[in-house]
């Protein structure tokens, strides 16, 4: 995992995020430490983040990730169980709420569009679990109603906009307002930011360990 003075050195347009990275690092670690899940949102191509989040997360992303010496032992009992501990990577608990489409389209057919994530949040979510949520604007109705459910029932936001002081970064814990305002230099600059966050979790996790979590 490269510094965050390298991150910041490639990215200048981050330098006043620098603060508030360092704290949702620590906020995602200390999450995961407590068994908490992470869940993300967005729209658009911040969907596409929130799904590409997961993806470092719940799989293997710069670290190898050995399964626990216990998941081994027990996958043992099957023939080819060497094999399948060998497959697996240690993985972090993450979930997109837009993944979730049978919940999304029905509620949203049946009820309140705007209320989507917060609805997907409501059901699966629980006190210490944590919601990254993207928003170039930092005012997407479903994504700032999702924030606003997860104040309310204990879940951490971390909240991933751009420049501009917005309704989701005064709800978050912690809001990394990169530096732009034009939607798709924000998006350019949300990537290497969540990387970076990614990177640091996957590092307090599985970096230099012999066996990864369960």
């Amino acid at each position: 995992m490269e510094s965050i003075d390298l991150l910041i050195g490639r990215y200048p347009k981050l330098i006043g995020c620098r603060a508030d990275l360092l704290s949702a690092l620590d906020l995602l670690c200390d999450g995961f430490r407590c068994g908490g899940t992470l869940f993300t949102c967005g729209n658009g191509g911040s969907a596409a983040d929130a799904d590409h989040i997961v993806g470092e997360l719940a799989k293997g992303f710069l670290e190898k990730r050995p399964v626990p010496a216990e998941l081994r032992e027990a996958l043992a009992v099957y023939p080819d169980g060497d094999a399948i501990a060998d497959g697996l990577q240690g993985g972090l608990p993450a979930v997109s709420l837009h993944s979730q489409s049978a919940l999304l389209t029905a509620f949203a057919n049946d009820c309140e569009p705007s209320l989507v994530y917060a609805q997907a949040l409501y059901a699966l979510a629980k006190p210490g679990d944590l919601l990254l949520a993207i928003s170039t604007s930092g005012n997407s109705r479903n994504v700032v109603n999702a924030a606003k459910l997860a104040k309310v029932r204990g879940v951490t936001v971390i909240a991933l906009t751009g420049e501009k002081p917005s309704q989701l970064s005064a709800l978050a814990d912690c809001a990394i307002r990169v530096g732009d305002t034009e939607t798709y230099r924000v998006q350019e600059l949300h990537l290497p930011a969540y990387h970076w966050l990614c990177a640091g979790v996957e590092a307090a996790f599985f970096a230099e360990k012999t066996g990864g979590t369960t």
